[in-house]
């Protein structure tokens, strides 16, 4: 299902929509800061942003699909980071003042102005090939686990091990660039826990009693994020006889998964399973979007019909469940799940670098 209509409200997010949601969890300003005169708390972020560009202009010089790469790349670096600059010394510049999601659609901007529409499809690509071959020995990991809370919590630092892979963060686009990352030593090596965030062992005793009819995931990265962390978790749910809407992006960012691209990756064999689970329940849906954070208060009109009776929404990865998202309320049972990546989210939540966070909410 391509996206072409006009964009609706989540239909699961807790009525009005406009009085009681607001997508950007972290405030950048509050009402009584002068609104020509950027607060620390945005010149802070600006900087992060300015702080990846270099990663950002790295891979735009490199894409072959684009005629002059080198000499775009160095034009999308001068003009965002004037961008930026210019935000710093006037907040209401660009649209402004700026938050995480007007941060991200101005680079996106930039980059496609110049002909850059997916800057990050070959790393995603060679992604994609190495997590799908490590699939089956994660499943059958799982599968031998015989207790249903420990499958579970297993399961979880999977996706929270998988969503390691992001190279939106300018310290893990360093070190991916590195050494690549190992699946297995990332679930062992974890922050200790209780997390930042931690409701896992509430939401361990509420799996082992209930089963969700319809489940919608909001998937963050390629590779090993969405291929051994969600779609192992995805599997297990199918097992337990839950109809699963997996939601991806409409259009490429970062080196997040594409609506496109889900479809391509989540191969049925010929009876219509997944590693011997039947996958008949299993949906790939555009969400809409176009960027590594989310406003659910704008989602493509067929997803959102889809999504409509859905009991449990998880949404996942720094971007769509931390950046924005964490203080979303649903009329449903919902989860936030994702790894902190910059310390400036860190400092936010008051947790370490890397930390966790597990957000169950019950409807």
């Amino acid at each position: 299902m391509e996206s072409s209509s006009p964009s609706v409200p989540f239909p699961l997010l807790q009525a009005p929509v406009e009085s009681t949601y607001r997508a950007c969890t972290i405030p950048y300003r509050f009402p009584s800061d002068n609104p020509r005169k950027a607060t620390p708390v945005e010149i802070q972020w600006i900087d992060l942003f300015l702080n990846s560009v270099p990663s950002f202009k790295q891979r735009a010089e490199n894409d072959p699909t684009v005629p002059d790469a080198p000499a775009k790349a160095e034009k999308f670096a001068e003009r965002y980071t004037a961008m930026l600059e210019e935000m710093k010394k006037n907040p209401e510049s660009h649209g402004g003042p700026p938050d995480c999601i007007l941060l991200c659609r101005l680079r996106e901007l930039v980059l496609r102005e110049l002909g850059f529409r997916d800057i990050f499809k070959k790393v995603k690509d060679e992604e994609n090939a190495k997590a799908m071959s490590l699939f089956e020995g994660v499943v059958q990991r799982n599968d031998e686990i015989e207790d249903d809370g420990k499958r579970v919590e297993n399961l979880i630092r999977g996706i929270l091990a998988g969503n390691i892979f992001d190279l939106g963060s300018a310290q893990l686009a360093e070190v991916f660039a590195k050494d690549g990352m190992s699946f297995l030593a990332s679930c062992q090596n974890l922050v200790s826990r209780p997390w930042v965030i931690d409701d896992l062992d509430a939401f361990k005793s509420k799996w082992t009693k209930k089963s969700w009819e319809k489940v919608v995931i909001f998937v963050d990265n390629s590779g090993a994020d969405v291929i051994l962390g969600i779609l192992p978790f995805a599997r297990e749910l199918l097992r337990r006889g839950t109809k699963v809407i997996l939601a991806a992006n409409d259009m490429p960012s970062i080196n997040d998964v594409t609506y496109p691209e889900l479809v391509e990756i989540i191969n049925k064999d010929a009876d219509g399973k997944i590693s011997g689970v039947d996958a008949s329940n299993l949906i790939v849906a555009n969400s809409g979007n176009d960027l590594p954070v989310i406003d659910l208060s704008s989602v493509a009109p067929e997803f959102a019909f889809m999504a409509n009776d859905a009991d449990l929404v998880v949404l996942e990865g720094m971007g769509r469940a931390i950046e924005t998202n964490l203080y979303a309320q649903m009329k449903c049972d919902s989860i936030k799940i994702g790894m902190v990546k910059h310390p400036e989210v860190a400092q936010f939540l008051g947790g370490r670098l890397y930390d966790c966070v597990f957000k169950f909410n019950e409807a």
